[in-house]
């Protein structure tokens, strides 16, 4: 018997095309999360705090490379091993739920995106997304 259950895989295929690496407000890091990539990348939070971000709204956000990209963004993701849950979570993220009409509006600049999907689909792939990393 088939199942009617929406899957992520149905509504998003990453193209890797780096888009969602590129500004857009930037991508808030937690403690933990500076923790664990500064220890990725061999050195201390407040070196990897000094030389990989800056700070926004009070908070330490992965800095921009002159290009506009994510500074750990070369073609793929130098950390992606150990990427903040913002990154992990794309596009499945909470503004979704709040307002459906954000997932069209990411997919202008997202080519994973797949539109031609209800707004139920949507939040129940987005739900099930979000459950895995919280």
């Amino acid at each position: 018997m088939p199942s009617n259950t929406a899957k992520p895989s149905d509504i998003f295929e990453c193209q890797q095309c780096g888009d969602c690496c590129m500004g857009f407000g930037g991508t808030f890091v937690t403690e933990k999360e500076i923790k664990t990539i500064a220890g990725y990348l061999n050195t201390d939070p407040d070196n990897f705090v000094e030389k990989y971000c800056q700070i926004a709204g009070g908070k330490p956000v992965l800095a921009q490379g002159d290009n506009d990209y994510c500074i750990f963004w070369d073609g793929l993701c130098t950390i992606h091993p150990v990427k903040p849950r913002m990154c992990r979570t794309w596009p499945f993220i909470e503004s979704v739920l709040i307002d459906t009409d954000n997932w069209q509006i990411m997919a202008g600049t997202c080519p994973g995106i797949n539109t031609d999907v209800s707004d139920s689909k949507v939040i129940e792939c987005v739900n099930k997304e979000l459950s895995k990393v919280s």
